[in-house]
């Protein structure tokens, strides 16, 4: 990011405090993942163990900032996604969301610093999100943007309490689009979005009475029975972490295929009636199995549920983790491989509805005790970037997402594709063990894939080592969305 001079959009209602109804009727119910988080968050800070994370987003806006017209752009967003004007607090053990009324907001321009250097605005905005973003305290997410005599980068920064990585390129259509609208002299439209709080009160009302004997959660009890009883499908590779030990983490982006690559990856899975992801998943789980992982795919896929009651332009946490199971051992090849991907995912996909944080409190209520996940755990993400709002912009715009967490036991990959091909982001542990396991990870499936878009096949034995020369790789900034400047 270019430097320049940092302006900040900051929030306040204007009717003070609120004040909560009688027994807390006027509130609403939070849903389960973000229940879940904000124990975490307050058991953190009881413990003086702050667990902190925050997902970003920042795209460019050419020409000089017209910083009025960006100010009522941010301003109408807020407005729009109920989940942002949302206090939480706790009501006799449940939490409870108390929106602010729409009208009751305002922002203050506060100028902030000004930079000469990149690496000096970076180090100052990743320390500004760390300590502006709070889980129990209001707002949730801080809002700015790097000014210039050409051009400005906006950014935005969330608790993953009010979002999930979906939300972010909602988040860049709705700010530019209003933005741009503005300028040219258009009224925006003052009609909120659909509420993230209305999905989480319709997901609390089907399943916060289930118990343990619920015949929906068969599924989920099956892949446990073939796992020794395991809730969590470990992550199959040396890390060197300790039990209950938390790491500091490292943080890295990098690039899998470029965009014609990227293309021929894709017929090369359409070949044998696939999907890309699906080609992504059976290379991964190829390349776990040549390290020494088991030849039976187990792990964790998260599965966005925007789909349903209009929700797919809401900001909020609509995300379910699933379990995943396949056949990937020896002397299958890449087309047998993919039908047991297909096969696991459909299966996955007939049992969706059960709210992981359910799952998890029900099955395996001592793990669930915990602040983290109780070891690695296998974990595998897949977004389409060109499919998401906004994506023929993005050129334009270069939208791109920042993900960050204090600290990790494990290891987990997210797998993107955009206009510039297919990248991975992974944030895992810092240990030795974990660096010479990830970059031999990444080199194996790098050639693995390309090996895919070559010859439609796995070919060649994979030799899960790490490179003997470091790979290209952005540290922080995941280029997620589009095609880097």
């Amino acid at each position: 990011m270019a430097p320049g001079r940092v302006v900040e959009w900051r929030l306040r209602s204007t009717a003070g405090a609120q004040a909560p109804g009688p027994d807390g009727a006027a509130d609403r119910r939070a849903s389960f993942n973000q229940d879940k988080h904000f124990t975490v968050a307050e058991e953190s800070r009881a413990a003086d163990d702050p667990t902190a994370s925050w997902i970003a987003v920042t795209f460019e806006v050419a020409g000089p900032l017209d910083e009025d017209a960006l100010s009522l752009s941010l301003l109408a967003f807020v407005r729009r996604h109920e989940v942002l004007r949302c206090e939480f607090r706790r009501l006799a053990g449940e939490l409870a969301c108390a929106p602010i009324p729409a009208t009751e907001l305002a922002l203050d321009t506060v100028p902030v610093a000004e930079f000469d250097r990149t690496d000096e605005l970076t180090g100052f905005l990743v320390e500004r999100f760390k300590r502006s973003i709070d889980t129990l305290a209001w707002p949730l997410f801080t809002m700015g943007a790097v000014l210039r005599e050409e051009s400005a980068t906006v950014y935005l920064a969330f608790d993953h309490i009010v979002c999930d990585g979906m939300s972010m390129p909602i988040v860049v259509q709705e700010v530019q689009s209003a933005y741009e609208a503005l300028r040219r002299g258009e009224h925006l439209d003052p009609a909120p979005a659909p509420s993230y709080l209305d999905f989480a009160e319709e997901q609390r009302g089907r399943y916060l009475s289930i118990d343990a004997d619920d015949e929906r959660l068969g599924y989920w009890k099956e892949f446990m029975a073939r796992g020794d009883g395991e809730f969590f499908p470990r992550f199959p590779l040396e890390l060197g972490v300790r039990p209950g030990q938390m790491y500091s983490i490292v943080n890295e982006a990098s690039p899998l295929l470029d965009a014609a690559e990227a293309e021929v990856f894709e017929k090369a899975c359409l070949a044998v009636d696939g999907k890309p992801f699906m080609g992504v998943l059976a290379a991964v789980a190829v390349c776990l199995r040549e390290a020494g992982g088991p030849g039976v795919y187990r792990g964790f896929m998260p599965v966005s549920e925007r789909g349903r009651a209009g929700w797919a332009n809401s900001v909020g946490w609509f995300v379910n983790t699933m379990p995943i199971e396949f056949d990937a051992s020896p002397g299958r090849d890449f087309e047998q491989v993919m039908a047991s991907v297909r096969a696991g995912f459909g299966e996955m996909i007939d049992h969706i509805d059960v709210p992981f944080v359910r799952a998890w409190e029900l099955l395996a209520p001592r793990e669930f005790a915990a602040r983290s996940w109780p070891y690695p755990v296998n974990f595998f993400s897949y977004i389409d970037m060109r499919k998401c709002p906004g994506a023929e912009r993005h050129e334009d715009w270069r939208p791109t997402s920042h993900v960050w967490s204090a600290q990790a036991n494990g290891a987990c990959s997210w797998f993107q594709r955009d206009t510039d091909g297919l990248h991975m982001n992974s944030i895992y542990s810092d240990t030795p063990a974990a660096r010479r396991t990830m970059d031999g990870f990444l080199e194996a499936l790098r050639e693995t894939v390309r090996e895919i878009a070559r010859h439609g096949s796995f070919r060649r034995p994979i030799a899960l080592t790490p490179p003997r020369r470091p790979t290209p790789r952005t540290p922080l900034d995941v280029a997620a969305f589009a095609r880097r400047g």
